[in-house]
């Protein structure tokens, strides 16, 4: 029988999972609701357990299995143990000897969210044709994954591509959920667009639809910009911004093929892309200019897509 990849996307409320032919296409993919009770200990034996319950509900044995991949929200060193996860309750975790404990399968790759779905996009996605990327998503706030020749780029303590942690602004008087001042994430995550906008209403009397909204939105914004609203442009310009220059400071460090963006804030389109793009150009040297600037595609399977080539790489390519 060929090998199956299982592909895992930890998540703060689902764990994602899927299997994947030795050809690198989707078999099936589920989901189950992660359980942060008690310091989330139940996680990782409930990913055990939906995986094995699938396995058996496909007569697919264990030895059948190439292996199996899992994206985690925090910083994974040696593609098996993660430092940290805030939100999960984790501290230390040896992640890939727990799991290879619990279901008897003997290959297990942990890697950062982030950076499985930047792998997943180039594979499959918005980035696929290169081999050299950087991914951002701009959701709640900002994340990054940086992939290079074909691997992901980790550093030293898996803390590689926390391009949303880049400092753009030394005189921010408020603090990042990182603990330091001035982050891209606080002015180009959807929730750092609405903070500005509510900043600039409040210091102008400039007449803006804006002002007539209760909730104000990352959407409402970029939805009055492209009816034209002065203030809403001015939002998306300074995100834009923000944003091409952060990517230039990435790119002369880097060098990478493309740049693929992605997550909610992605959804505005070419108004905010063309923008980057054309600020991005602005602060780049001569030699780095003209990258190619992509949306992702993958949405929320590009996690497990990622993961799956975690595992599966030169098999996948081995089988085309």
């Amino acid at each position: 029988m060929d090998k199956i990849c299982v592909a895992v996307d930890l998540g703060g409320t689902t764990v994602k999972m899927g299997l994947f032919s030795s050809k690198g296409e989707v078999i099936e993919k589920w989901e189950i609701v992660t359980r942060k009770e008690e310091c989330g200990k139940y996680i990782l034996p409930d990913i055990a357990e939906s995986i094995m319950n699938e396995l058996k509900s496909r007569n697919i044995k264990v030895e059948d299995v190439l292996g199996i991949g899992i994206g985690v929200p925090g910083q994974v060193i040696e593609e098996k143990t993660v430092l940290e996860c805030v939100n999960l309750g984790w501290g230390r975790v040896k992640v890939a000897e727990e799991l290879q404990k619990l279901t008897g399968i003997k290959l297990v790759k942990v890697a950062n969210d982030a950076n499985v779905a930047a792998l997943g996009e180039m594979w499959k996605g918005g980035g696929e044709g290169f081999n050299s990327i950087v991914m951002v998503t701009l959701g709640t706030g900002v994340g990054g994954g940086v992939i290079v020749n074909g691997e992901i780029l980790t550093g030293s303590n898996g803390a590689a591509g926390e391009i949303g942690h880049i400092t753009i602004n030394l005189n921010e008087p408020d603090t990042c959920n990182c603990g330091k001042k001035g982050c891209l994430e606080q002015y180009a995550s959807a929730t750092g667009i609405v903070k500005e906008a509510k900043r600039a209403l409040l210091a102008t009397n400039q007449a803006s639809s804006l002002r007539d909204l209760q909730e104000l939105s990352a959407k409402d914004i970029f939805d009055d910009a492209k009816k034209g609203d002065e203030l809403a442009l001015l939002m998306v310009d300074q995100l834009a911004k923000n944003l091409g220059l952060t990517l230039a400071h990435v790119s002369h460090t880097i060098d990478p093929q493309a740049f693929v963006i992605g997550g909610g804030v992605s959804r505005a389109g070419d108004i905010l892309t063309k923008n980057i793009e054309m600020y991005y150009n602005a602060y780049s040297m001569n030699a780095l200019k003209n990258k190619a600037f992509k949306l992702a595609t993958l949405g929320n399977d590009a996690g497990i897509f990622g993961s799956a080539k975690l595992i599966g790489a030169d098999y996948f390519d081995e089988r085309i």
